[in-house]
């Protein structure tokens, strides 16, 4: 009803007015050139709203002409985006549905008509996964990681690649770029510690690990990979703070120190060290400087002044005794290391050099040699390094077993008594 009377209005107003035109009293004359014009006035007012209705409808001609291309592109990006975005979400129902082929194609789709947005790249590259083209999937993360505000997208998904081949070395690359994009990916943190610690950059380990990581044994091994002296002295002085009774810690700060010039203090550790916890790697420092056999006997008693009796510095002074010459006091040690119950092969190994050193090349002395060489092939293996976590020996000492990653798990001692408190894993059969 409202839309008649309004279509009623509007023919009264053209009514009224034709009928004031039609109405208009007397003439209209124009001269252009040698044309003259003449007519009524609502001739002339007429010709006047047909000129303007030309010219208006010619001036809008003309901008369509003129804007149509934009026009164009406009209504073909709202239909790309359309299209676009409805493959993109059957993209992601493929993905969700595992079918790699509907998912290749939609997502490939979605990158021709939206472009290589962060949406179709990461589709594309979660469907070339899928589908197992890691080829495809490492171009569109690589695109991906080029992208500013997506950058971090595309290094996730190079790491992941990365980490699947165990290629850890471009892993930690590409973990420390996801951190520099995103610093406050904190499970980032944690997959950069371990990456460390599988490429053994314990320097970067150190500065990543947590309160409760193994630091002592991280930053003794980080001090062997210091750029400089200030930066070695620092790590290894960390490292027997952590812990003094770690033997690389106080080989490490030892070591850091008489670089420094400071060799007083370094023995000072070493024998710190060794009355907490003795070990042979620790005496082998302590005498390294020395070669003369009187000097390194002296040491060896200075080392082991506040421990003497150990069996561990009843080893040292036998064998520097014996190096010294005073095969007396040798043989001493030696008997009382075995007297405490050691029934090792490096203390019988000992009893043989020291009977060759008495009996030299005398029948007796070849006796008391071989038997003491027939008592080592059935004595008891020596102390080695043991992880605790997997059982697995080692000849030296490491910050992280390499058999089975796990740091600060080795323990230096006799075979047996390091099995002994290993953890067995067993499966249950099904």
């Amino acid at each position: 009803m409202r839309r008649a009377l309004l279509i009623l209005l509007g023919a009264c107003l053209v009514v009224a007015a034709a009928w004031g035109i039609h109405s208009l009293p007397g003439t209209v004359s124009a001269d252009i050139g040698p044309y003259s014009f003449t007519a009524s006035s609502p001739v002339a007012a007429t010709l006047l709203v047909v000129l303007f209705v030309l010219i208006y409808v010619i001036g809008r001609l003309l901008g369509f002409l003129l804007f149509m291309p934009r026009r164009l592109r406009r209504w073909q990006d709202r239909r790309n985006r359309r299209y676009g975005d409805l493959a993109v979400t059957r993209a992601l129902v493929a993905l969700a549905a595992g079918e790699s082929g509907d998912a290749r194609r939609e997502a490939g789709r979605a990158r021709r008509l939206l472009g290589d947005t962060p949406q179709a790249l990461l589709l594309a590259a979660e469907a070339g996964h899928l589908a197992g083209r890691e080829d495809e999937a490492e171009a569109a993360f690589r695109a991906l990681a080029r992208q500013p505000d997506a950058a971090f997208l595309g290094l996730r998904g190079l790491l992941r690649q990365a980490v699947a081949r165990e290629d850890w070395t471009a892993a930690a690359a590409i973990a420390r770029q996801a951190e520099s994009a995103h610093p406050a990916a904190a499970w980032l943190r944690q997959e950069r510690s371990a990456l460390a610690l599988r490429t053994g950059n314990w320097i970067d380990a150190v500065g990543l690990a947590d309160a409760d990581a193994p630091k002592a044994a991280l930053a003794a091994a980080a001090s062997g990979q210091a750029g400089n002296g200030v930066q070695r002295l620092h790590l290894a002085r960390q490292a027997w703070k952590e812990d003094r009774t770690l033997p690389a810690a106080a080989i490490a700060y030892a070591v850091a120190l008489r670089a420094d010039g400071r060799s007083a203090r370094a023995l000072a550790v070493l024998r710190e060290s060794w009355e907490r916890a003795p070990h042979p790697d620790i005496a082998a420092c302590y005498l390294q400087p020395l070669h003369d056999g009187a000097s390194r006997l002296d040491a060896a008693k200075r080392l082991t002044k506040h421990n003497p009796t150990n069996v561990e510095s009843r080893l040292v002074l036998a064998r520097t005794s014996l190096e010294a010459g005073k095969l007396d006091d040798a043989r001493f040690h030696a008997d009382a290391a075995r007297n405490t119950g050691l029934n090792q092969q490096r203390l019988w190994r000992l009893m043989a050099d020291i009977a060759d050193a008495e009996g030299g090349d005398s029948e007796a002395g070849r006796i008391a040699r071989r038997d003491a060489m027939r008592l080592a092939a059935t004595a008891e293996p020596d102390p080695v390094w043991h992880c605790t976590a997997c059982g697995t020996p080692h000849a030296t000492w490491h910050p992280v077993c390499p058999a089975c990653g796990k740091p600060a798990t080795l323990r230096w001692g006799a075979p047996t008594a390091i099995l002994s408190t290993t953890p067995i894993l067993t499966a249950r059969a099904s």
